[in-house]
């Protein structure tokens, strides 16, 4: 089977980018007149790829081939995407804008919305459970962490608690702001970091480390670029957190405190890749990526 070539940073996600759009074409083949899967694939496309980048990236470190890399690769990119979907929901943050274009709900109607995000969250488990994954326990072992990351203990948990956390009486600590993020937003990040080493059934430790630091960090650069960020640059309407009294890390921090934690937990990600040595620097430059990046 095909092996994953190492690449600098800037070709390797787009490499992710070709990877996710290959196996989007052969696990939901565009159907004329089919809103839903239209819908589907349109809630992938034109995403920056970093899950499923992160996924890639791991499993080269750990030799696991482009096949069954390319499966989970994509089965992230799917609940990623589920999971926006239904955040931009007249419902939820009530979002007009999604990377530069109309959200899914304002393209076709809420109820294809609701029902693609279903069908994406469905099919990621649909791929990371196909016989090309793997043995019978790797499949488990995907299956569980990821049911575990996008769930109440992972993504949606976080996102309860983001909810719940937007009012501008009560006072929020940082832990508690840890905790929404680590769920909301880390949580995928984390899986996406260890998929490699649980492709290859090997300690994913090191990587597990790593995605945690790393969500930390990407989950503060997002909150940087609703302050500072371009709506244009960014894809989407800015602003947003503080007007819903979100509890966010600028929030807490202000933003020159929120610049430099954001920093120190991009040294703490690349500190922990340390059993890799060289070949990990791809992941290295990845994590000085998501606190530089302009959307």
């Amino acid at each position: 089977m095909k092996q994953i070539e190492r690449l600098p940073f800037d070709r390797a996600m787009i490499r992710a980018q070709e990877v996710v759009q290959a196996e989007l074409g052969a696990a939901i083949p565009p159907t004329k007149g089919n809103d839903l899967t239209a819908a589907m694939r349109y809630a992938i496309v034109g995403g920056k790829a970093l899950r499923a980048f992160l996924v890639l990236e791991g499993a080269r470190l750990h030799h696991v081939p482009l096949g069954p890399a390319s499966l989970a690769a994509l089965a992230i990119e799917c609940i990623h995407a589920y999971s926006l979907v239904h955040d931009d929901l007249p419902c939820m943050d009530d979002d007009d804008m999604r990377r530069g274009r109309p959200t899914v709900h304002k393209k076709w109607n809420e109820h294809t919305a609701v029902l693609a995000g279903d069908a994406l969250q469905a099919l990621a488990f649909d791929l990371i459970s196909h016989p090309g994954i793997g043995t019978a326990k790797v499949a488990q072992t995907l299956v569980r962490k990821m049911a575990y990351a996008a769930g109440h203990h992972g993504m949606v948990g976080g996102q309860m608690l983001d909810i719940m956390a937007e009012t501008k009486t009560r006072d929020h600590t940082l832990a508690h702001i840890i905790a929404i993020q680590t769920g909301k937003t880390g949580a995928l990040i984390r899986w996406s970091a260890m998929a490699g080493a649980d492709l290859a059934d090997e300690d994913a430790e090191a990587l597990d480390k790593y995605g945690d630091k790393l969500g930390l960090a990407f989950q503060i650069a997002d909150d940087i670029l609703d302050v500072e960020g371009d709506a244009a640059a960014v894809g989407k309407a800015v602003g947003k957190d503080a007007a819903a009294g979100k509890a966010t890390f600028v929030s807490h921090l202000g933003v020159d405190g929120a610049k430099s934690r954001a920093a120190e937990l991009v040294q703490e990600a690349c500190d922990a890749l340390f059993p890799y040595g060289d070949e990990a620097e791809t992941l290295k430059e990845a994590a000085r990526f998501v606190i530089a990046r302009t959307h």
